[in-house]
């Protein structure tokens, strides 16, 4: 009976904390989802022990906690396997978003570039410019 309750304890415990860490939007929900159905399996499993022995038996296994590692097993490749295809979806975006700053940083250099020019070539032409290196420049106060 101890073990029942202690079990019971912690399966509802790790469902408060999932449910804490999304009310406070730490924790994303479509990754809460996963770990909720492991809470609520948890808290079933803790509820009614013989279950698991039954559904071992159902399945033509002998050990029931065979059945209980294989499960967790299985959850195990499954969390991998999703956080794999996250890992893979995110190095996309930061190449792309890596390749649009290249492609904005060259834009900007060129900009720059174009603008030191233009006073070097007003001053060439002896035109005034009211564009130096420092930017416009100021008005200059009037006597009224």
């Amino acid at each position: 009976m101890g073990n029942t309750v202690a079990a019971f304890v912690f399966a509802a415990l790790m469902v408060g904390i999932v449910l804490e860490l999304v009310r406070r939007k730490i924790f994303r929900e479509k990754y809460a989802a996963l770990w909720l159905i492991i809470g609520a399996s948890a808290l079933v499993l803790a509820g009614w022990p013989d279950l698991l022995n039954s559904v071992s038996k159902l399945l033509g296994i002998q050990v029931a906690s065979n059945l209980l590692f294989a499960m967790c097993i299985v959850l195990i490749l499954g969390v991998c396997l999703h956080l794999s295809w996250e890992l893979s979806v995110v190095e996309d975006e930061n190449r792309t978003l890596a390749e649009e700053v290249a492609i904005l940083r060259a834009s900007v250099e060129r900009l720059e570039a174009d603008f030191q020019r233009v006073p070097r070539l007003a001053r060439q032409s002896g035109e005034p410019t009211s564009v130096g290196l420092e930017g416009p420049s100021a008005p200059c106060p009037t006597d009224d």
